[in-house]
């Protein structure tokens, strides 16, 4: 008997030539829509699938493959029973199913895309013939990549598929259907909590946290990723990494795993990880900013006119800790910035784009990473990009933590002078600068800052009072008249008492500490301008 393959794809990568290998190894083929006129513009001769159900497509076409003479064809396993009853309904069998889905996940990214769009794009006979030739993969090899297309051809060419194949291809199968349903479910449940007669949100932002008793935490968390490359290695060369993109609508315009390294070697795990920081800490900025990370934190931080100007204020912040760092700029480069950097040593570069000039002078540098999100920004997005909302997701010993993203803060004019000591407009301009630049610092955090640049950072430490002395220690002569920032509030004076003795101009911080009074009073003997935020940017 003739063997039968079943093709019906929407990724048409490599598909003429895999049909082709198919009919040189006896296989009669069956298709639908594109792909039947693909395969038959191609030459090949192609039976359309209705000649198989004896059936036309009905409503348009969301009909066609769900019929008992395709899915008996696939499922029907070598028994004789099985048999009998295929031969007694004029069944002929299936041997092979190569499908792959409907684009849902890119359509709906589509800023463009509508409800409608997406609903015609959820696949229902597809991921139907994918799980019938999977659970029957005994008999029926099934393919949902063409990446798999010639190691299946030549699988075939040597006298069949051995069961450890047929399984691999099977649980491949079974992984793609599950992501596309993930993927699907992830897009409807975007849905709760939006005004379906106008597609507007009523949660704050469409984030979790807002607008429901459960805070929009989905009571089964699914996580649809694709992986995008193998990494050096991990957080240490002993642990192997890999870095997926979420696919899902979120993981649109501005997403830093949009991007595209231009030069330089492969990146780390821990690349990644403070290029994540590092470009969400530039982005907090309409003017120009250039921050310098190192190990997730700034050492180096600053605002300007010019792309030059702004990266030479960052360095001036810590030169020392700079040096092996990642830099993030919310500009493209040009020559003069470029030129200026490649005097030192940094591991990554990352920015908008970068002009010729630059390309050029950095590629000296072949081990340093260029990586441009030129591609992951819409033009409108340009100079300064905006990362999409999503949520921040932790793994943990069995299970995950999951939380809204940290999203801007409390503005200037929200905040409370509880001081005696009144701020000017510049005041605020300056301690909103830091108290920005700390929101990115590792708790607890304490910024010292100055004419919109770092001057000095204390991160991670187990007490406030200790992270405000490597601060200010840090800035040295330059704190006098400068402004200090905290994550979370005073628990005591000391702090305070601490930025006097180094001609702290100006604080701000959360408030909310039961010793609040204790810390205010200090401030207003020691003429300290302090205000409150009333709200917390723990960093752990």
């Amino acid at each position: 008997m003739k063997k039968r393959a079943l093709l019906s794809v929407s990724d048409k990568t490599g598909l003429v030539a895999f049909a082709k290998g198919l009919t040189e190894l006896g296989f009669e083929l069956v298709s639908t829509g594109g792909t039947f006129r693909a395969l038959s513009e191609s030459g090949l001769d192609v039976l359309y699938i209705s000649a198989v159900t004896e059936f036309p497509e009905i409503l348009d076409g969301r009909v066609k493959s769900l019929h008992p003479r395709v899915h008996a064809g696939i499922l029907a396993m070598n028994t004789e029973e099985h048999m009998r009853q295929c031969r007694e309904n004029g069944i002929e069998l299936i041997d092979l199913v190569c499908v792959n889905l409907y684009p849902f996940a890119a359509t709906v990214a589509k800023p463009e895309a509508t409800w409608a769009d997406a609903i015609e794009n959820i696949d229902i006979g597809g991921p139907a013939m994918i799980r019938a030739a999977a659970k029957n993969h005994e008999r029926v090899v099934v393919v949902v990549s063409p990446d798999k297309y010639d190691d299946v051809l030549n699988s075939l060419r040597d006298g069949g598929m051995d069961a450890g194949m047929r399984e691999e291809l099977a649980w491949e199968a079974f992984a793609h259907t599950a992501a596309y349903d993930g993927a699907v479910a992830k897009y409807f449940q975007t849905r709760v909590g939006r005004d379906l007669d106008n597609g507007q949100w009523t949660m704050d932002n469409g984030q979790l946290g807002a607008g429901s008793e459960d805070g929009g935490f989905p009571e089964t968390l699914r996580i649809v990723a694709d992986k995008i490359q193998m990494l050096r290695y991990g957080e240490n060369p002993s642990q192997q990494a890999a870095v997926y993109a979420e696919r899902t609508p979120e993981a649109g315009a501005g997403a830093l795993v949009k991007g595209k390294q231009l030069q330089g070697k492969e990146l780390s795990y821990n690349n990644w990880v403070d290029m994540d920081a590092a470009w969400a800490l530039v982005n907090e900025f309409d003017e120009c900013a250039c921050a310098i990370i190192k190990h997730t934190n700034p050492c180096g931080l600053a605002l300007g006119d010019l792309v030059f100007e702004t990266y030479e204020r960052a360095l001036a912040c810590d030169p020392v800790s700079a040096y092996g760092g990642i830099i993030a700029f919310n500009r493209s480069i040009d020559g003069a910035t470029a030129d200026k950097i490649r005097e030192r040593f940094y591991e990554v570069i990352i920015a908008p784009d970068f002009d010729q000039e630059a390309l050029g002078l950095l590629a000296e540098k072949k081990n340093l990473r260029l990586f441009s999100m030129k591609n992951a920004l819409p033009a409108s997005n340009l100079p300064r990009p905006t990362p999409p909302v999503g949520c921040k997701l932790k793994s943990i010993g069995g299970g995950f933590l999951l939380q809204d993203e940290d999203l801007g803060s409390s503005p200037p004019h929200a905040w409370r002078v509880v001081s005696a000591l009144q701020p000017t407009k510049a005041d605020l301009a300056e301690l909103f600068f830091a108290w920005m630049a700390c929101k990115h610092v590792k708790s607890n955090a304490i910024v010292v800052t100055n004419n919109r640049a770092i001057l000095g950072v204390g991160a991670g430490q187990m007490n406030r009072v200790g992270s405000a002395g490597i601060a200010l220690d840090q800035a040295g002569e330059r704190s006098q008249g400068a402004y200090l920032a905290s994550d979370a509030f005073f628990p005591f004076a000391d702090t305070v008492e601490l930025a006097a003795q180094y001609a702290i101009r100006a604080i701000v911080q959360p408030g909310g500490s039961v010793h609040d009074d204790d810390v205010i009073d200090a401030a207003d003997k020691l003429g300290i301008i302090l205000v409150f935020t009333d709200r917390r940017h723990f960093r752990h």
